[in-house]
């Protein structure tokens, strides 16, 4: 596998050059060459599928939250290609993740596992409940049951205490970043309201994405003119970090666009100016000499760079434009032009590595059929979703409780405040000594990237 000696093969394969993919984005069956092209280079990291290995697990760098992302990419790739490829594998290890309990907390990763990385995972569920991805073995957890496991979750965790309200980052005490709010926990958390009130009709999910929503505004994590930024800190008279991602805008810019197709009258007016607002301050994640090409502005243009959590944050948006083109249709005209043009420019970095169709991070660079030396999972994965993305015209809204949809759900797992099996899982309170090893580890890898980050407002 191309993965186990990725040093020593990147380190040879900078010379090499190929012929750069010409997209047309026009064309349904170059879009779905260009997307398999990403997905294939994608999964040669990924070997959880092989005997001896952990099935939904990524070699390091690679966080486990990164897995459940990918994997709900490679759910889009199959609907919108028909390619079936991934699926078996795709199922191997969502199931194994998700765990016979369905609430998504591997006793592995507590060292590691935020509100954040478990939402991601919930939307992959979400996903798969959406676009009747073949439902699991009667005899384990299924799909909609999940998203709404991890969905009342962190509804317990909800914490008016400090700050007035919103989810913590971590989920456990003796993680760095427990007494940090970050918007992307927040946001994963409304998306998924959201969604939900939208395939089962239930309100209590609506009620719950306005209050998400009114949160996130209040504490200032949104801005008056539609910014998100990083989070705030307990610590700090919850002062309001002002990095700004493309990953929130989306969570929030598909979240708004689902709200706008649930409602009518004066509350779809309400939802109608947040998606435009969003969409307008969105403009700021596609690079103001190449308009129409996105880039994550706080990193990609920087000596620093990227890390690599971010520079997988591209897909995800990618993936929640599009999502938004068919939850408010009459956005479709602005975000087309851009993800095509976005995808154009992506594969057009395709043309490093030993194999010569290796996807770079910088497609904003004007150098089509050049590639930046940078390689990975998140790099693959974005070059994948956006040009995916552009199959979405005429593809069929995510299905719904009585449309289409067809997960059985069970909308009281794992609520209440003082649920046996999660403190079945870990006692919360009192960190082992590996937990403590593990945590120390993550807190030195999170203080350097800190050190690193760059503040960035667009004025």
């Amino acid at each position: 596998m191309r993965w186990l000696n990725l040093a020593a093969a990147w380190t040879a394969a900078c010379a090499v050059r190929s012929v750069a993919f010409e997209l047309d984005v026009n064309d349904k069956d170059s879009i779905k060459a260009g997307a398999t092209l990403a997905a294939d280079g994608m999964m040669h990291y990924y070997s959880g599928n092989l005997p001896g290995n952990i099935p939904g697990i990524l070699p390091g760098p690679y966080y486990w939250w990164e897995v459940g992302a990918m994997f709900g990419g490679l759910m889009d790739y199959w609907w919108y290609t028909g390619n079936d490829t991934w699926n078996d594998i795709v199922m191997q290890g969502m199931l194994h993740q998700i765990g016979d309990d369905g609430m998504v907390m591997p006793k592995n990763q507590t060292t590691t596992e935020g509100n954040d990385d478990q939402a991601f995972w919930a939307i992959a569920t979400m996903m798969a409940t959406e676009r009747g991805f073949p439902n699991p073995p009667s005899n384990k957890p299924q799909w909609l049951a999940v998203t709404q496991t991890v969905f009342n979750l962190q509804a317990t965790r909800w914490d008016d205490a400090n700050c007035n309200g919103g989810l913590r980052w971590q989920i456990f005490t003796w993680n760095n970043g427990y007494n940090y709010k970050n918007t992307v926990s927040n946001g994963c958390f409304f998306q998924l309201a959201t969604r939900l009130a939208r395939y089962t009709g239930n309100s209590t999910y609506e009620d719950w994405a306005n209050k998400i929503w009114d949160w996130s505004f209040e504490s200032g994590l949104i801005s008056e003119d539609y910014r998100f930024y990083d989070g705030l800190d307990i610590t700090s008279n919850c002062t309001v970090n002002h990095n700004q991602w493309s990953y929130n805008a989306g969570l929030y810019l598909a979240g708004s666009a689902f709200m706008y197709n649930i409602t009518t009258g004066s509350e779809q007016a309400k939802w109608k100016k947040r998606v435009d607002g969003i969409l307008w301050m969105a403009g700021v994640f596609f690079h103001p000499q190449q308009s129409d090409i996105m880039y994550e502005a706080i990193c990609e243009p920087y000596p620093r760079g990227c890390n690599t959590d971010q520079k997988s944050f591209k897909a995800y948006f990618s993936r929640w434009l599009a999502l938004t083109t068919q939850m408010a249709p009459y956005t479709a005209e602005i975000i087309m032009p851009k993800l095509k043009t976005s995808a154009v420019a992506a594969l057009g970095t395709c043309v490093g590595g030993t194999d010569g169709v290796t996807c770079g991070l910088k497609w904003y660079k004007g150098d089509w059929g050049a590639w930046d030396g940078s390689y990975g999972v998140g790099e693959q994965m974005s070059v994948m979703e956006v040009a995916q993305s552009l199959l979405i015209p005429g593809m069929p809204a995510p299905f719904t409780a009585d449309f289409g949809g067809n997960s059985t759900g069970d909308p009281a797992a794992g609520g209440g405040g003082d649920n046996p099996q999660l403190n079945a899982i870990v006692d919360l309170s009192r960190p082992t000594a590996g937990q403590k090893a593990g945590a120390a580890f993550a807190t030195l890898t999170v203080l350097s990237m800190t050190g690193y980050m760059v503040y960035y407002m667009v004025t």
